[in-house]
């Protein structure tokens, strides 16, 4: 962890704490009741309010029962926290879960008050780096140099 924000840290602690013990009640109160989510990859995604977290939760712990999360990087700086993290377990129709990305929250008297959300599913069956710039790009992969 770099950076001096003692109430950032103590908060990340807290909420990852209650996500590997699968405790809801402990997560939602590491948010603020007016919580705001945005994500600037899926704008429509975006929420406001820690009962819409506490959903979010409810659904995911009942679905990915040994759901294990880790950050595996975090920055603190006054009241911004970024945070790398990765979350992985089984579902419960058998299929592997995963998902890894930033996370970089605002901190508010010691509790996460807002949040760019950048966590994605990982999939591997999306092609190389060429088909990924032709598909953003609406091309054909062309691969002379």
């Amino acid at each position: 962890m770099m950076g001096t924000a003692a109430p950032a840290e103590e908060v990340l602690q807290r909420l990852l704490t209650a996500v590997n013990s699968h405790r809801l009640d402990d997560l939602a109160a590491c948010f603020s009741r007016d919580y705001l989510n945005e994500t600037p990859v899926h704008p429509q995604r975006g929420f406001r309010g820690r009962d819409q977290v506490r959903k979010n939760w409810l659904e995911i712990f009942s679905q990915v029962p040994d759901l294990r999360a880790r950050v595996q990087r975090s920055a603190a700086k006054d009241d911004t926290l970024w945070t790398e993290w990765e979350m992985a377990g089984t579902r419960r129709d058998g299929a592997s879960f995963l998902m890894r990305g930033v996370v970089i929250f605002k901190v508010t008297d010691g509790l996460f008050s807002a949040a760019r959300f950048f966590l994605e599913p990982v999939e591997d069956a999306s092609g190389d780096v060429n088909a990924a710039v032709s598909r953003v790009l609406g091309s054909t992969p062309d691969f002379r140099e």
